[in-house]
């Protein structure tokens, strides 16, 4: 419930503040003089900015078991599935959470925790990682997963999400709206120049938007692994599994969980990358040794 309401505080303050700037800057009065209803905009900019992380929030534990196939353990059927779900049960505790639901999926070393609610959440780990780690590294690997779910990691990441494509969806049909009246010279309705300069807006500030919420999924993955280094009473499982991540083919996911898991693909873009480098992480965790 508090999350239900943090998510309706959030709309309504990003709806406050455009309407506050637009109206400092006298571009509420303009707008009005030449046809367009700002708060409509506004309501229709929040709508599909916050709906769509709203939505895939909700549904971010069904797409994930659809999408990566993963086997949630009800009972356990090896000595390796119930020592998952004693271990997760153990962490979940020592944070403060109630017991997610804990999965298995084929693939390369990888794990990732999702859901819309801290105490209804999944944590999932790939047949690659439980193959090629020590039952200490994946307990570091499952404390930082839990981490997120104790953080409230993805509902603050929808959250962000929701704020930048409100300013997205508001911002490209403001600066179309003036590019059709100013350029064009459009006087009645909306002309081909308005929706050409819209979607140019839209990729562009896409863009920028997508450079926040990276950087912000990669400050939150420092403090998972404080959060499982905490859990475990020491830092020093978290860094040999983050080595041992570092020398593994990376596990991809799909694109919609991505900034869940343990780690990813930066590529030649860093600072799009949802997961610091591996180096970085294991820099931190030392500063907690000293």
């Amino acid at each position: 419930m508090k999350r239900v309401a943090l998510f309706l505080l959030t709309n309504i303050a990003v709806m406050l503040v455009l309407s506050t700037v637009v109206s400092l800057l006298g571009l509420d009065r303009v707008l009005a003089a030449n046809g367009l209803d700002l708060p409509s905009l506004l309501a229709f900019s929040a709508v599909f900015g916050f709906g769509g992380s709203i939505i895939s929030l909700l549904m971010s534990k069904s797409m994930a078991k659809w999408s990566t196939g993963a086997h949630v353990i009800e009972s356990p059927r090896s000595e390796s599935e119930a020592w998952l779900l004693t271990t997760v049960k153990k962490l979940a505790d020592k944070a403060g959470v109630a017991m997610p639901e804990v999965a298995v999926y084929e693939g390369e070393a990888n794990a990732f925790a999702t859901g819309a609610f801290r105490n209804s959440a999944l944590v999932a780990v790939s047949s690659g990682l439980l193959g090629s780690m020590s039952r200490d590294e994946v307990e570091a690997v499952l404390g930082h997963e839990i981490a997120h779910v104790a953080n409230g990691d993805m509902v603050t990441l929808a959250l962000i999400q929701g704020v930048v494509n409100t300013f997205v969806v508001f911002l490209a049909r403001v600066v179309a709206f003036f590019v059709d009246r100013i350029v064009f010279r459009t006087e009645r309705g909306s002309g081909p120049g308005y929706y050409i300069t819209m979607i140019v807006c839209q990729l562009l500030l896409g863009i920028l938007a997508s450079l926040i919420v990276a950087w912000f999924s990669r400050r939150r993955e420092f403090r998972a692994d404080a959060g499982s280094a905490r859990y475990l009473g020491t830092p020093q499982p978290m860094m040999q599994a983050l080595a041992r991540l570092g020398g593994l083919p990376a596990g991809e996911l799909p694109k919609t969980l991505t900034g869940f898991g343990i780690t990813d693909k930066a590529g030649v873009a860093a600072l799009f990358a949802t997961h610091p480098p591996i180096e970085q992480r294991i820099r931190a965790l030392q500063t907690q040794q000293t």
